[in-house]
């Protein structure tokens, strides 16, 4: 499979910038993997696609304010720096990317905040843009984290295209967050509301959590054709003993498990035993799937609209089947779905 095969057509204007006014009314495309048949929904009318004791896996990750816009010392220069992940928490030791990366060197000082209020020093260099930071704080820990957060703005992704504004805040999170440790939500899970969770909760539906980092990982753009040739970045997983008592007995049951997004789709496939049933596991994945893959736990998955050429428009290809996703884009587009973070969502039975 090439890279080449997911290019497609995507204006502008289809790329969702905010999301839908309640989160279970965005549009919901159903798409049969059997017959190919296409049904155009309400998100909220994913309840009667559920019955008793079917279940549906969420990822309880949480997003934390990643992005910090700061100064270097002496020239003043604005850089901005994205948040990765705490390398060591004595030492307040944190893996970065910095923009522009060029001007950033092993030794130089960020000044972030009215009044230098949080300062860090470069003291290694990772990757060409990669950068590990100390922030010099002499306070307790909690302070330090809570001065780092105050500074730092929802990470929405580059593709949406304008200031971060207050609604972010709690919309770019899903409503079962848990687990701090994201740069990027589990899109999936943003259309849950509280209402929709009780209603499927009322018919028997049962749910139970996994939870992947997310990372920027997803959004790295892919550099060869040859598929096979590309390597994902690791992210932190956590499968729990319930997780895998719920999953095991749903499959055993014979009744639906559903993996609501990519991250828990390759979470779940990250942990599996030879007769298909999900293990615990706590560590990394860089699981990457695209087609064919042979999928070994979930036998339904709910997704968003992918941006052309990302890793996750191929694990849904894999899942769904490469030609009968495709056309399935094809007719979003043709039915003003929106597409990206904020945008709407697919149902694959």
């Amino acid at each position: 499979m090439k890279l080449s095969k997911f290019r497609y057509n995507l204006p502008d204007n289809k790329i969702a910038f905010h999301p839908t006014a309640n989160r279970d009314e965005s549009k919901l495309m159903v798409l049969y993997k059997d017959s190919g048949k296409i049904e155009h929904k309400l998100f909220k009318d994913l309840l009667d696609y559920f019955d008793d004791k079917d279940l549906l896996v969420f990822n309880d990750t949480k997003v934390f304010p990643a992005r910090l816009f700061g100064n270097k010392e002496k020239t003043g220069a604005e850089i901005e720096v994205f948040l990765l992940r705490e390398l060591n928490r004595e030492q307040r030791l944190w893996d970065v990317l910095v923009d522009p990366a060029r001007k950033i060197r092993i030794g130089n000082k960020l000044y972030f905040g009215e009044d230098n209020m949080l300062v860090a020093e470069v003291i290694d260099n990772t990757t060409s843009r990669g950068r590990t930071l100390r922030f010099l704080f002499d306070g307790p820990y909690d302070e330090f984290k809570s001065t780092l957060y105050s500074l730092g703005e929802t990470p929405l992704p580059k593709f949406i295209n304008r200031p971060v504004q207050p609604e972010d805040k709690e919309r770019y999170q899903t409503i079962f967050a848990k687990h701090e440790g994201a740069v990027a939500a589990p899109t999936a899970g943003l259309h849950f509301s509280r209402e929709l969770l009780k209603r499927l909760e009322i018919k028997g539906v049962d749910f139970t959590y996994i939870t992947l980092h997310v990372g920027l990982g997803n959004f790295r753009n892919v550099e060869v054709e040859d598929l096979t040739k590309h390597k994902m970045d690791s992210e932190q997983i956590w499968i729990y003993e319930e997780a895998c008592k719920m999953v095991n007995n749903a499959k055993l049951n014979k009744q639906n498990v559903c993996a609501v997004g990519t991250t828990v789709m390759r979470t779940l496939e990250s942990s599996v035993s030879t007769q298909g049933l999900l293990k615990p596991f706590e560590g990394w994945t860089n699981k990457f799937i695209f087609p064919p893959y042979d999928f070994s736990v979930a036998n339904r998955m709910v997704t968003n609209f992918h941006l052309p050429l990302s890793t996750l428009l191929m694990m849904v290809a894999a899942f769904a089947g490469y030609d009968l996703l495709m056309g399935a884009y094809s007719e979003a587009l043709k039915n003003d779905y929106r597409f990206g973070t904020y945008g709407d969502a697919m149902l694959i039975l």
